[in-house]
């Protein structure tokens, strides 16, 4: 079977049932599309309400994005590549007949894109928020059914929010929301354990991927251990294997296994440290920056030393209310990391510049500490 005979089996089943509904800017709904509605555009090649890349699902489809370098690309998705991602998401994150997805985020990120089809395939909604998480109260109205339940996948810039400026409202709508999964970057374990006690009976994904490559692996880290960095197990298409030098093949990701076969990644290998010939991960150092009081946002990146070749330098954004003291920070950071990994100089600045989907721009600072 492909997307469209998934498709048809719903409009065949549930013609009048809600697949998709898009919003105004207000959050008003714009359109919604049933499930017969769905599939007849589908057949005829007429137009849907988001931008899927193409006038037919039973074919390929070509994805562009920024990945994680920034740089603009063009990646084939193939109709096989659809159906395995989707089916693992199926399996894996538990889709469910009439769950509510909410997707808010960029039509052109693997992470949203592919979440529109396993969600029809079972029978869902989607919910197309069109200015994604720059407006909270739309992301919250949406959730205002008691009597459903709600996903959606957001990348972890965006969970930092809802933890800074709406964990009330989060916690409030726990009782609606199945799952919630993040990817395309790291997230602090601060941020993991903040999010597991205001949703403590939600599943909380941490999920490996690429554009190229696919949905790897997932790992729910509302388990009661909280792993940080870590992706869990493969899914039940995919396999995966890390090379000597600890990078996992066909990715430029370092990475390894735990002691249960769990996937951690350390970080990708044009990003890591070398201090003296010890290598150092900048997300390491910036996961434990985020446990400190008063730090709201960070980024780590080489600076060039004279005798060690690199060192790592820390950019920081101070919480209102909370004055930068670089004494204070490297201080609280000592028993935290190894000593090679103290950053040597620590800055404050206004923002840390990130890409679209959250990420630390690493690239827009790689310039600042060129050698000259």
């Amino acid at each position: 079977m492909n997307i469209l005979d998934y498709i048809q089996r719903q409009a065949n089943s549930t013609p009048d049932r809600v697949a998709i509904v898009c919003y105004h800017r207000n959050s008003e709904r714009q359109s919604t599309l049933t499930y017969a509605e769905v599939y007849q555009r589908m057949v005829t090649g007429a137009a849907l309400p988001i931008p899927l890349l193409g006038d037919r699902w039973d074919g390929d489809f070509v994805l562009y994005t920024t990945g994680s370098t920034g740089k603009p690309k063009a990646v084939t998705v193939t109709q096989q590549t659809v159906m395995r991602n989707s089916l693992n998401l199926i399996n894996g994150h538990g889709y469910k007949d009439q769950l509510q997805f909410i997707i808010a985020g960029p039509m052109d990120h693997l992470g949203c894109w592919s979440k529109l089809f396993p969600t029809l395939m079972v029978g869902g909604t989607l919910h197309i928020l069109p200015d994604g998480m720059k407006d909270m109260n739309a992301f919250f109205r949406v959730m205002s059914d008691t009597g459903k339940r709600y996903a959606s996948f957001l990348v972890p810039a965006n969970l930092r929010m809802l933890i800074q400026f709406a964990s009330d409202r989060l916690q409030s709508h726990a009782g609606v929301i199945d799952f919630i999964e993040t990817g395309a970057a790291p997230m602090s374990r601060g941020d993991m354990l903040t999010l597991c006690r205001l949703l403590p009976h939600s599943r909380l994904y941490n999920t490996y991927a690429s554009t190229e490559a696919g949905i790897v692996a997932t790992y729910n880290y509302n388990d009661g251990k909280c792993k940080a960095a870590c992706c869990g197990v493969p899914f039940s298409n995919v396999d995966f294997s890390i090379s000597d030098n600890g990078l996992i093949a066909g990715s430029s990701d370092i990475g390894f296994l735990d002691e249960d076969g769990m996937l951690h990644i350390v970080g990708r290998q044009d990003d890591i440290i070398n201090v003296g010939g010890l290598k150092v991960a900048p997300a390491e150092i910036e996961d434990a920056a985020m446990t400190i009081a008063g730090i709201q946002d960070c980024i780590c990146i080489p600076r060039q030393h004279p005798v060690m070749g690199q060192v790592p330098e820390l950019l920081v954004v101070m919480r209102t209310g909370h004055s930068f003291d670089k004494r204070t920070i490297a201080k609280a950071l000592v028993p935290l990391l190894e000593r090679y990994k103290i950053p040597q100089f620590i800055m404050d600045v206004d923002h840390i510049e990130r890409t679209f989907n959250g990420k630390p721009n690493r690239s827009f600072y790689s310039t600042l500490n060129s050698p000259k």
